[in-house]
């Protein structure tokens, strides 16, 4: 038969164990859910840096004969509006 001291410590040292466990897990858990919120943020930086070169290159494109310049003598008052 074990001694009840020795029951004592097995008892203490497999709660102790599991407390630590459970602590352990939320401190991995905390760090992987950081991760992917930074991962997420950094994704949505990339969609939105790509949506702007996409815009910026339509823009220009779709209106690179167009003169936005009302003193230049070139122009046209209709184009300009039929642009936007």
């Amino acid at each position: 038969m074990a001694s009840p001291t020795l029951t004592v410590a097995r008892y203490t040292a497999l709660i102790g164990g599991i407390f630590y466990g459970i602590a352990h897990r939320r401190t991995l858990q905390a760090k992987a859910n950081e991760k992917a919120i930074e991962h997420e943020l950094h994704r949505r930086e990339t969609l939105l840096e790509q949506a702007r070169k996409a815009w910026a290159e339509k823009s220009t494109s779709k209106n690179s004969d167009l003169i936005t310049n009302p003193e230049d003598p070139k122009f046209d008052l209709e184009a300009f509006v039929a642009a936007y």
